[in-house]
């Protein structure tokens, strides 16, 4: 397993979705992984260590954890399956027999947004590391996570709103269609898997 690091939040040029970037302990590969703006908002968040006035989701599981006597070892990104990620959240419970240890499914963006909050390890297994990584290019990262922060800054819940309802596609209803990933799963235009979202 490979231990990544959460290098930033990135838009995608195409679909001008989020992308959460995971990256190696050698600077030269990274992990995009497609999520949506609520769910780039909690990571964000956790990053800078805000407290909002009202606890978050994500806050809230953290508080939830702590008064269950449940410590967040490390998230563990296993697996891509149907062109979404697949992920663990490996716990740890003291009771009178000593610690034992729990692993509970979860979304990648859920994962790493309690990661952030915890201070936990993100892991991935190699060989996903080894199928969804690209080259790392530092500047244009950095430009990517300007623009994000810069659109966060200035869009209004309403825009985000509508935003957002422009990015969804029309449903398909006709009988000959299969299931097939949504959306989130695969932005248009770009082959690489999402979080699984929805």
């Amino acid at each position: 397993m490979v231990e990544m690091r959460v290098a930033g939040i990135a838009l995608d040029a195409a679909s001008r979705s989020p992308i959460v970037l995971l990256r190696d302990p050698s600077g030269r590969r990274q992990v995009p992984i497609w999520i949506d703006q609520a769910q780039a908002q909690n990571i964000l968040a956790g990053m800078r260590g805000d407290q909002p006035p009202r606890p978050l989701s994500h806050d809230l599981m953290v508080s939830l954890m702590d008064a269950g006597g449940l410590r967040l070892e490390r998230v563990i990104i296993h697996a891509i399956e149907d062109n979404t990620f697949r992920a663990a959240l490996k716990l740890h419970s003291g009771n009178e027999d000593g610690t034992a240890a729990v692993e509970v499914d979860a979304r990648p963006s859920d994962a790493i947004a309690l990661a952030v909050r915890t201070g936990s390890t993100i892991w991935m297994l190699e060989e996903v590391v080894a199928d969804a990584s690209i080259p790392v290019d530092a500047e244009a990262d950095a430009a990517d996570q300007d623009q994000f922060r810069r659109f966060l800054d200035k869009v209004s819940p309403a825009e985000l709103v509508r935003h957002l309802s422009k990015a969804q596609p029309e449903p398909d209803t006709s009988d000959d269609q299969q299931n097939g990933p949504e959306a989130d799963d695969q932005p248009p235009g770009n082959a690489s898997p999402g979080d699984g979202t929805h």
